[in-house]
C-alpha cells in the first residue's frame, strides 16, 4: 500500500520532490565547497585504512584492502570522481533528470564513505535515497523526467534492434 502511494500518487511525488531537492542540495554543496577548495582524499583515505585494524575498526579489512591498493595509488583520479559525482548528482537531483539513476549512484558514494568509517549525514542520506529509489518515476515526476522518462520510452519502443517486450528470444 505504501510502495503504490510512493509510486503513483500525486502527494508523494511532491513530498519526494522536496526529498529530491535536500538531497540534490546537501550533494551539490559538498561538491562544490571541494571543488572551490583544496581538496584532496589522500588524508581521507589513509586514515580509513588506519581504522581497519585493532580491537574494534571501523572499516573492514576488504574495504581497507580497496582502498590502500587501488584508491590510494590513483588518488588523483578519485579526487576528481568524488567532487565531479557530488556536483551531477547533485544537479541532476535538483533538476529531476535521471533521478533514479542519480540517486543510486548518490547511494553508492554514500556507502562508500561509510564503508570508509564516517557516518556523519550519511545514513540519513541513504535512507532518504531509498524513498526516491522505491518511488521510481514518480520521485522525478516533478522534474526534468517528466519529459525525458517518456520520450525515452517511445524512442526505444520505436527501435526495431530492440527487443520487443512480446517476443521471445530462446
Amino acid at each position: 500500500m505504501f510502495i503504490n502511494w510512493l509510486r503513483q500518487q500525486a502527494s508523494a511525488a511532491f513530498i519526494l520532490l522536496l526529498i529530491r531537492l535536500y538531497l540534490g542540495y546537501t550533494w551539490l554543496t559538498a561538491g562544490w565547497e571541494k571543488q572551490t577548495g583544496e581538496f584532496d582524499a589522500t588524508g581521507f583515505l589513509k586514515g580509513a585504512i588506519a581504522n581497519s585494524s585493532g580491537e574494534h575498526p571501523a572499516v573492514q579489512g576488504w574495504w581497507a584492502a580497496f582502498l590502500k591498493h587501488v584508491a590510494l595509488p590513483n588518488v588523483e583520479f578519485f579526487n576528481v570522481l568524488v567532487v565531479w559525482g557530488e556536483i551531477l548528482v547533485g544537479a541532476a537531483l535538483i533538476l529531476g533528470i535521471f533521478t533514479t539513476f542519480s540517486a543510486l549512484m548518490g547511494a553508492v558514494m554514500n556507502f562508500a564513505f561509510m564503508f570508509s568509517g564516517t557516518t556523519s549525514t550519511n545514513p540519513q542520506m541513504v535512507l532518504l535515497t531509498f524513498f526516491l529509489l522505491v518511488a521510481g518515476f514518480n520521485a522525478g515526476k516533478w522534474g526534468v523526467d517528466y519529459w525525458v522518462i517518456p520520450y525515452l520510452r517511445q524512442r526505444f519502443r520505436r527501435n526495431p534492434s530492440y527487443p520487443n517486450q512480446t517476443t521471445r528470444h530462446l
